[in-house]
């Protein structure tokens, strides 16, 4: 693991994008406050730069480096959340300007899969998450789901041997206003 681990954030530092696992799906990630290497996804996944990722992080107490106003009620919302959940934030800060969607907001999980955790622990900042797809095509749910055209255009993979998701399926999300209002957006 450490071996995978040293070298996945040696490509972050660089710029560069790894294809690795989540506590969800496969993803590709990258340097969440370098907006060249967010640029190198929207290319790769054929996206517009309009449809904003979210974020991973190792630990709730990092979300407030990463926003301007942490709503009350989040900090229920994770403590609580019995599955992945993708919280979208109002004013994100401290991220790469193309990171964060036309409103302000940006997406952050806590991830709970041991290899991200200790990537992102050890890289010190977040990481872009997204499914490792073409943008429109299905979310593969295993690493031999994976359209090969991802896997040769990322920099590095992480080893298929921690592949060993939480869920199969993505995270649910919930949107959050200033004044605590929340909106459901996947279950």
């Amino acid at each position: 693991m450490l071996e995978d681990i040293n070298q996945a954030v040696k490509i972050l530092r660089s710029g560069g994008i790894i294809l690795y696992p989540t506590d969800t799906i496969w993803g590709i990630g990258c340097d969440a406050t370098n907006p060249e290497a967010v640029s190198k996804i929207y290319q790769l996944k054929q996206r517009e730069d309009s449809k904003s990722m979210l974020v991973l992080i190792d630990q709730p107490g990092r979300i407030p480096s990463y926003i301007s106003e942490m709503p009350e009620i989040a900090w229920d919302l994770i403590e609580l959340a019995d599955k992945p959940l993708t919280i979208i934030y109002p004013k994100a800060k401290n991220l790469a300007p193309n990171l964060i969607a036309p409103d302000g907001s940006i997406g952050i999980r806590i991830v709970n899969h041991e290899f991200c955790k200790k990537l992102i622990g050890r890289f010190g900042r977040p990481i872009v998450s997204t499914s490792a797809n073409i943008s429109g095509k299905p979310s593969p749910t295993s690493f031999n789901n994976i359209d090969k055209e991802i896997k040769e255009k990322v920099d590095f993979i992480v080893s298929k041997e921690f592949d060993n998701p939480v869920s199969d399926k993505p995270s649910g999300i919930i949107k959050l206003g200033l004044k605590g209002e929340i909106k459901i957006i996947r279950e």
